[in-house]
Order: C-alpha cells, then structure tokens, then sequence
C-alpha cells in the first residue's frame, strides 16, 4: 500500500480498484492513514505554505424543493424552520464580513424557487459594485447554463455543486425527486464553460454507499480537475429517512481529503464544517490530511440554527465569522495561520 502512495505522490494514477483498495487499508491501518496525510499535508505545503484560507458563509435560505433523503432543508420536513435573508440582511452580512477581512462570500441556500435570476445578479451586483476585490462563491444547486451565465456575468467567481454520488444508482437513491447524475454533472460542465472556478465533493458514509462508490467519486473529481473539493462526513438529521443512519466514519473521511489532496495538489480544499460537527477536533483533522480552507458561518445569529442540513452544525465560536481570533489560536497549535487574502486557484487567472 506505500507504493500505492508513493506512486499518487509522484504525479501517477491508480485505477479504482486500487483508489479502493487504499481507501479500505487506511480506515483500518493507523499507519499507513498517518502516511496518507503525512503526504497530503507536504503536498498542500508546497502550493499554500502555512495558510489557510477564509470564506465568509451566508446561507441565504432554508427553502428546498427538493426531498434529499438526508438533507434536513428537504421539503417533506415540516419542522424545519424555514427562512429567507434578504439582499439588505445579505449586504450587512458582507458589511460584518469584510471589516473583519473577509476576502470571500459564500452564498449558499436549497433550491429556493423565489432567487430568480434576475433577484441573484441584482444583489450579486450590489455586492460586486460595493466590494469590488472579494471572491463571490455561490451554491445554490442545479440552474440553467443561461441562469449560470447571468450570475457569473453579473459578478460572481465560484459556484460549488457537490456531484454527491458518481454512482448512478446510489445517486437516485439518495435523491428520489431529482434529475440523475448525468444531469449534475452536466451542470457541471456548464459552469466550467462559463468561466468558473468549480467545486465538487461528496459526503463519506452515507447509507449505501462502499468504499468502491468513494473511490469512483475520487476518479470522477480528478477527472473534472474542479477547482474545489469538498468532503465531508454524512451527518444525519432525525426529521430525514435516513435520520436512524450513523455518522460517516472519521478515519475514511480524512482518508479520501488526502487522496483528493494528493490527486489534485492546486485545489481548493475545505475542513469542512461536518468535519467540525462530528469531532471537537475535526477542523485541525481536516487541514492536517491536507485541507486548506475553512468556512466560518457569516449568517445572522438568528438563522444559523435554522440552516439545519444536520442536526447540531457547528455555527458558533471557531466556526464563525466573529470568533476569528479564536480560529487563529487554534490553528496555531498545529503551525498554521489565517490567510486574509482571496485565494483563488493557481490556474484561474490564466482563464480570464
């Protein structure tokens, strides 16, 4: 399994019988796990040094009309306290955010049919006009190419759509309501000819899903060579049908961050907020397998909770926006700091 390793570290590829079969040996070998994130870290170290990059999270509704199986925003859960912010509370967020010197907005919410086209690149403008050097991230599901189009043009930088599931199969399981995978990924391709900086990403340990679909998922990520990645643990919410499920397992979890680092050296890597949920120490974990982005929660204090994706998010202290300075001290214990500046991919100015 180090040769496996060593040949990933060295620029080759594994097929996915042998991205699984590393997969599998480092949930159980501490060693060869250590070994795993020992490289990913030296190879995240080469591109980024010692800083890790900042996003300020908005999440601009808790509005679906999708019905994920496990996602608690799902529009079969009646006790989900639903919310919009509106451009006004949004730009006040933006306000918070760059004073405290935020270089990146996140504008994340479920398919909201009332964020039309023409309500997004309103404020998307508003935004780009009154701060004209910050990153503006969106993640706002499956739009049109024109839809896609319009929002980058009216100044938007990145769009994340996690592919959740390579698999046709598990893919339709997990989303019963929605189009297939083909079509995600579609969307996908869609946005990369627009012009932006595009993230994918998957959750580890849903119900269903083996070490080969993770592995395919990990292939399909290198082969789109999306700008972002973003993985994370399946957390379950009980109001979901698959609320009874357990957690995803951290071992793999940190395993397939190191493997997607190790694939992808240039991305754009998150310790991603469920990583945070599932353990106290889980952004430390994350960003010591090879991440290099966290994303503190900008929302009002008075939606956060209503952000319900999974139940007991991480939306307070290190995880948001006002406890930077406690951010900071926790990443020094592990040799890094905070990087204020926009972050963008290596290869994105070569796009414009």
């Amino acid at each position: 399994m180090k040769a496996l390793v060593e040949h990933l570290a060295t620029g080759g590829k594994l097929n996915t019988g042998e991205l699984g079969e590393l997969l599998q040996a480092a949930t159980t070998d501490g060693a060869l796990l250590q070994l795993l994130r020992n490289t990913a870290v030296r190879t995240a170290r080469q591109q980024f040094g010692f800083g890790v990059y900042i996003r300020g999270l908005i999440e601009l509704s808790s509005y679906c009309r999708r019905d994920c199986l496990y996602c608690g925003l799902r529009r079969s859960n009646r006790t989900a306290e639903r919310y919009r912010l509106t451009a006004d509370e949004v730009m006040e967020c933006c306000k918070e955010g760059y004073a405290l010197g935020f270089r990146t907005f996140v504008l994340q919410g479920g398919e909201d049919g009332t964020h039309t086209d023409k309500w997004l690149e309103t404020l998307i403008s508003r935004m780009r006009s009154q701060y004209p050097d910050v990153a503006i991230t969106l993640s706002l599901g499956e739009r049109s190419e024109e839809s896609y189009r319009r929002l980058y043009e009216a100044g938007a930088n990145r769009y994340l759509l996690r592919h959740e599931a390579a698999d046709s199969t598990l893919y339709a399981s997990l989303h019963p309501d929605s189009p297939s995978i083909e079509h995600r990924l579609r969307c996908i391709e869609a946005l990369k000819r627009c012009g932006y900086q595009v993230g994918m990403g998957m959750m580890i340990g849903v119900k269903g899903q083996t070490i080969n679909h993770i592995a395919q998922d990990l292939q399909l990520i290198a082969q789109y060579e999306c700008e972002m990645v973003g993985i994370g643990p399946f957390l379950p919410h009980q109001a979901t049908p698959l609320g009874g499920e357990p957690a995803g397992e951290l071992n793999t979890t940190l395993a397939a961050v190191a493997i997607a680092r190790i694939m992808l050296p240039h991305a754009l890597i998150p310790s991603t907020t469920a990583l945070a949920t599932l353990t106290p120490t889980g952004r430390c974990e994350g960003i010591l397998s090879g991440a290099n982005v966290v994303m503190p929660n900008l929302s009002p204090q008075d939606v956060r909770a209503k952000y319900a994706i999974y139940e007991n998010k991480a939306s307070w202290g290190k995880e948001a926006a006002e406890g930077l300075a406690a951010l900071e001290q926790e990443l020094a214990t592990i040799g890094y700091h905070i990087d204020y500046s926009r972050g963008d991919h290596k290869m994105y100015n070569t796009k414009e």
